[in-house]
């Protein structure tokens, strides 16, 4: 039941503008029952993930930090049957607890 949970935090990131997805960002973390997102990208839009972590850190989330980065190469096999490796990054964003 936690691997369902998860799947639910998690934004892929692709070809749309990084504004895009630091709304889904927001709006996770505004409706959603965790403290927790995972963006999620491979091969050229890394970058747009990077982009969409630090907008929605330092511009509409301040409390949000960084919990976790991770880095991997993922083999991906195309229709004529080649096989390619593909970069991918994982950015875990969390919200701080506010101390009282």
């Amino acid at each position: 039941m936690a691997e369902e949970k998860k799947d639910e935090n998690v934004i892929y990131v692709g070809n749309k503008p990084p504004m895009s997805y630091v709304l889904a960002v927001v709006t996770q973390f505004n409706t959603g029952d965790s403290d927790e997102v995972v963006i999620k990208a491979r091969g050229r839009a890394i970058s747009r993930a990077v982009d969409t972590a630090e907008i929605s850190r330092n511009r509409f989330i301040k409390d949000a930090e960084l919990k976790d980065i991770q880095i991997g190469t993922e083999s991906l096999t195309n229709e004529e049957g080649r096989t390619s490796n593909v970069s991918s990054i994982e950015i875990t964003l969390k919200i701080k607890k506010k101390s009282k």
